[in-house]
């Protein structure tokens, strides 16, 4: 594994030392996203890389069968925590631990990124049922104005930029490849900004000193900038990118 390599999968498993920091920081899923992503008269849904259940809750609040899987016990077990009465099991998304076609849909939000397509596509066929659907989202942040460009020149670039801008490619059998956004805002205190940034993957692998540095640059930005100053509840705005895919 090349260094390169080794340090993305280091990062892809970072964050169970800030599951509660994820769970308090990062945003939901806009509706309008989850219903595009779920094909018609889907009931059993895979959320793969479910984390601490971001996606999850949405999914079992329409009634959905929904099975969590995640890399990560301390993530899952904030998820458990929320959502008792779903499954939530320890796997990956190239050694899912589910039997061969048994969801009609399997979710990946924010998370695609880090797998590894070649072990992860076979495995996406076997559990998915013929006709069943692949759904890719990531919420991004809309850092074209004010203060969240700002926000993005102290954090840096996401992960997942670089596979969002390429656009997502699926062999076959995979096929009906779609692509869709939704523009929407999140609302959370100050103290959720920095916990938002507090568990990003690199922030969370960074050393102690430049930790420590990003937060306090963060913590100065909601001090000063004029945007900012004095507010109890920040609007950040979001680019919700999904991709769709179809088993043939």
């Amino acid at each position: 594994m090349s260094p390169s390599d080794q340090g993305r999968r280091d990062r892809s498993l970072s964050f169970g030392s800030q599951a509660a920091a994820y769970e308090r920081g990062r945003p939901s899923y806009p509706p309008e996203a989850i219903d595009w992503l779920l094909p018609p008269g889907a009931r059993d849904v895979l959320d793969l890389g479910a984390g601490t259940g971001k996606l999850t809750a949405r999914l079992v609040e329409r009634g959905l069968d929904v099975v969590a899987v995640d890399p990560i016990a301390e993530m899952l077990e904030v998820l458990a925590t929320a959502l008792p009465g779903t499954p939530a099991l320890l796997g990956s998304a190239e050694q899912i631990p589910l039997p061969d076609d048994s969801v009609d849909a399997v979710l990946v939000a924010q998370a695609w990124h880090w797998f590894d397509p070649a072990r992860a596509i076979p495995e996406l066929v076997r559990v998915l049922r013929p006709g069943g659907r692949l759904g890719l989202v990531w919420n991004t942040r809309d850092e074209r104005l004010g203060w969240v460009k700002e926000l993005g020149k102290i954090i840096g670039r996401e992960d997942a930029r670089d596979v969002v801008d390429a656009g997502v490619s699926l062999p076959a059998p995979f096929g009906d490849i779609e692509s869709h956004q939704v523009e929407w805002t999140s609302y959370l205190t100050p103290q959720a900004l920095i916990d938002l940034v507090a568990s990003r993957s690199y922030c969370i692998t960074s050393p102690d000193a430049v930790r420590t540095q990003t937060l306090d640059q963060v913590r100065n930005l909601l001090a000063t900038h004029p945007a900012l100053v004095g507010s109890t509840g920040l609007a950040l705005p979001y680019i919700t990118v999904c991709t769709r895919a179809t088993l043939h």
